[in-house]
């Protein structure tokens, strides 16, 4: 086993093969140039990129989000993933202003560098919709709250870095404090955004075909995927990722929960009517409808949302809390689509648009911002109500 190393490259011989590990920063004209050279020396049998299916056809079609269904998006219960998706490569594109590239750039780069010289390319990352809804469905309550605030402030931040700071960002020590931050906040998205894909990227690297493999990747990277492939040499772990590679399972526990917060609160309201009598019971139901109602249509107006996705949140919000299979976001946002349906040139400038002005401006992003808003509203209310009805209850002599 042979390792020589740089500062962005690691080149490993492992049972008579030989991977390149390129480090990149996906905004670094440095990197693109890098990319190229390092290919065109060393003519391997296969280029790997750090890409999917679909990220590699959002990076070749930047129009993709003209063909955009956002009602489709909703029924699938994708709203979110598609406001994450939004948000981080937005954050990329503006990382790359000041250097002059785009987010990808590095990756293209490589492709066309292996097409042009005949060699074959393999994209070697977990599809992005996975790694979202593992990232997600993997973090507690708490978890989604800092990773929703975390995305917000990506949103809404106009920090510029410079192109100097970029190139940092392929240093290992830059790295390791960045990689100890996260894991230290942010545990579970450390987890699944960097450490399965370490083993994820590594297997697909490592099953790729040919004994001379240059593999393009973040240098967030080098080090996870490098131990991973060793491992792999060596015969002490398998290339089988499969259990990584699918959506997390409901727990146990958040599968009850979801049944039994509204069974409790029904049970409250009849609590109410059999032991305060109608009085009481009308109080109580009129307690879980308003602190239900107005929070979710509150924060639907706060989101610019039409007067009519105003009236759904208002008069559905208390009645999606008691069932588990349908929240008061779908509802705002599916009359909010309909409604304000989005033109061409939402669909053209969405990326561009994801910023405090854009939200309001681009009736793509206000939709999913009165879907997302309108939720938190709800959820709100459930809890404060609930409260409010224990209270009301604890009075009843």
């Amino acid at each position: 086993m042979g390792i020589a190393m740089s500062q962005t490259q690691i080149k490993l011989e492992l049972g008579g093969r030989k991977i390149t590990l390129v480090g990149t920063a996906h905004v670094s004209k440095e990197s693109v140039e890098e990319v190229k050279e390092t290919i065109k020396n060393i003519q391997p049998d296969c280029v790997a990129v750090e890409l999917d299916e679909k990220r590699a056809d959002s990076i070749k079609n930047p129009s993709r989000y003209s063909q955009l269904d956002l009602i489709k998006v909703l029924k699938r219960k994708e709203g979110f993933m598609l406001l994450a998706n939004l948000i981080l490569s937005s954050y990329q594109r503006r990382m790359g202003l000041n250097a002059g590239v785009k987010p990808g750039d590095e990756m293209i780069a490589a492709m066309n560098a292996a097409e042009e010289a005949n060699i074959r390319c393999t994209l070697v990352d977990r599809p992005i919709q996975i790694t979202l809804k593992r990232a997600w469905g993997k973090n507690s309550f708490w978890g989604k709250c800092k990773l929703f605030a975390m995305l917000l402030s990506s949103a809404f931040s106009k920090e510029e870095i410079e192109p100097e700071e970029i190139e940092k960002l392929k240093e290992r020590n830059e790295m390791d404090s960045m990689m100890d931050e996260l894991s230290e906040s942010m545990p579970v998205i450390k987890k699944v955004l960097i450490d399965e894909r370490d083993q994820y990227l590594a297997s697909k690297i490592w099953e790729s075909e040919g004994n001379n493999i240059v593999a393009v990747l973040g240098a967030g990277h080098l080090p996870g995927v490098q131990a991973h492939l060793e491992k792999l040499g060596a015969g002490s772990e398998s290339s089988d990722v499969e259990e990584i590679s699918q959506l997390p399972k409901p727990g146990i526990a958040g599968k009850i929960l979801a049944f039994l917060i509204p069974a409790c609160i029904i049970g409250l309201i009849v609590a109410g009517f059999i032991y305060g009598g109608v009085h009481a019971g009308a109080q109580i139901l009129s307690t879980w409808f308003l602190w239900n109602a107005i929070p979710a249509a509150l924060l639907t107006a706060i989101a610019f949302g039409h007067p009519l996705a105003i009236l759904v949140g208002f008069v559905a919000a208390p009645f999606t809390s008691l069932c588990p299979f349908i929240g008061v976001g779908f509802c705002t946002a599916i009359v909010q689509a309909l409604v304000c349906k989005p033109k061409i040139s939402d669909m053209e400038t969405l990326q561009d648009d994801v910023n405090l002005k854009g939200f309001y401006k681009n009736r793509i992003l206000r939709t999913l911002l009165v879907f997302i808003l309108s939720s938190i509203g709800s959820t709100l209310g459930t809890f404060i109500g609930g409260a409010d009805i224990i209270g009301i209850l604890s009075n009843i002599r």
